[in-house]
């Protein structure tokens, strides 16, 4: 290990280090390509004139450009599309050049689009409003109060969301998160559609006839239909130990090997999202559930017979597996529930790191002989018997002794961009979740 801990300290200094760096992820780089894109349209439209008409703002130009952002930021964040930009991803071919599979496999970087959409859809709907109080201001009776008055509320709203949802309140307080990131959402697509319909009576024009209200149309529908899928559903629970249960599901529904599914004890409660484990030949799947919050605690001190399933299933960062001829899986904990259906599946030859506390006093004998079962040379670190490895070293060390193409890392967000950064930096592909939510 000495070997690969040196040649990860040598690789520190070269350009990969700086470029690769978790500050310039694809995920910041795309909603940097938004701000820079919309900043380059105002200025132009502010060269040109586009804003304006005489005296008066082009307040139909401007309402466009917050449209367009709004639905960019919205949309992106839909189950089906996400979907679709993964299955798109990876159609690429394995033949093709390992530095295009490589960049294909970052389509999970997305949510920089939904960022980057969401404040700039606000900052042109600030611009908006602003527009509108002047025209008002200077006598213009196109505007009426009402629709005024809705705008701004939606500004504001909107502010709370985008507040809300920096990384620093969302990590802290995660629940409130949630619950205004949905009710506060909701109540802004409420306002949107009242807003769009007093600004085409304001104007004198059919509602039918604005890209709102077909925009609007798209937008409710990608809202819903998550919910228009809740069901209420059985569940048996295995607890191999008091830090871990197998929740095991069956009504019908086979999700796919890179999936994940979202459980609740209400219908319109506290949403946790855990990655689904179907097994070859058998329907239904399971949910590796570990101990790591208030919610999760209660589920395992006290396993529901029900629970309220929502959404559709909707592709994880695992799936790009399929861009690469073999890759190395490094998991952490209750990583591995993301990682075992790509082992039972055996489509793309893999080794297999998993770090974890007494994996069998924890995970149960069944489960970790099902993982040794199905993957070759797996290595399961005990860390109460051996302590913390270097997973950055050990990940090398597979690479070159398996030939695979990439590193697919899943645990805790510390170790997978420290991971993530070595592996890139020396060249690898690698790959763990960007914690965007």
């Amino acid at each position: 290990m000495t070997t690969q801990t040196t040649d990860l300290n040598h690789a520190a200094p070269n350009w990969r280090r700086m470029t690769r760096h978790p500050a310039l992820m694809e995920y910041r780089r795309l909603y940097m390509l938004v701000a820079i894109i919309n900043l380059a349209v105002l200025v132009a439209g502010l060269r040109s004139g586009q804003w304006f008409e005489g005296t008066a703002f082009r307040l139909d130009t401007i309402a466009d450009m917050a449209l367009i952002n709004l639905s960019l930021g919205i949309l992106i964040r839909q189950q089906r599309i996400i979907n679709a930009l993964f299955w798109l991803a990876t159609r690429i071919p394995v033949s093709w050049p390992l530095w295009i599979r490589w960049g294909a496999g970052k389509v999970f970087h997305f949510g920089g689009l939904h960022y980057g959409g969401t404040v700039a859809g606000t900052l042109w709907f600030a611009f908006l409003l602003f527009a509108m109080a002047s025209d008002r201001l200077a006598g213009s009776p196109q505007v009426s109060v009402i629709t005024l008055a809705l705008s701004g509320l939606m500004v504001v709203l909107m502010c709370l969301m985008i507040g809300t949802a920096l990384s620093r309140f969302r990590t802290r307080f995660h629940n409130a998160f949630e619950k205004i990131h949905r009710f506060v959402g909701w109540t802004v697509l409420a306002l949107f559609w009242a807003q769009t319909v007093s600004i085409t009576r304001d104007m004198d024009v059919p509602l039918t006839e604005t890209p709102a209200f077909w925009m609007l149309c798209l937008i409710t529908l990608s809202i819903a239909s998550p919910w228009l899928t809740l069901k209420r559903v059985d569940v048996g629970i295995v607890k191999p130990s008091n830090h871990v249960v197998l929740a095991r599901f069956d009504y019908g529904d086979t999700p796919f090997a890179g999936s994940s599914n979202a459980i609740s004890h209400t219908p319109f409660g506290e949403y946790h999202a855990f990655a689904n484990i179907p097994s070859p030949d058998e329907t239904g799947y399971r949910l590796a559930i570990s101990r790591a919050g208030d919610w999760t605690g209660a589920f395992i001190d006290n396993p529901p017979k029900k629970v309220w399933v929502k959404g559709i299933t909707t592709s994880g960062v695992a799936r790009i597996e399929d861009l690469f001829s073999q890759v190395v899986y490094v998991g952490t904990g209750s990583g591995i529930g993301p990682i075992l259906p790509h082992l039972l599946k055996r489509k793309v030859p893999n080794r297999l790191i998993w770090s974890t506390r007494s994996p069998r006093e924890t995970y149960g004998d069944d489960l970790v002989d099902e993982i040794e079962a199905h993957t070759e040379k797996p290595l399961i670190w005990d860390t109460d018997a051996h302590g913390k490895p270097d997973l950055s070293a050990l990940a090398l060390q597979a690479v070159r002794e398996s030939g695979a193409e990439a590193v697919i890392v899943i645990s805790n967000q510390k170790l997978t961009r420290k991971v993530v950064h070595d592996m890139e930096t020396l060249g690898i592909p690698a790959y763990g979740a960007i914690w965007d939510s």
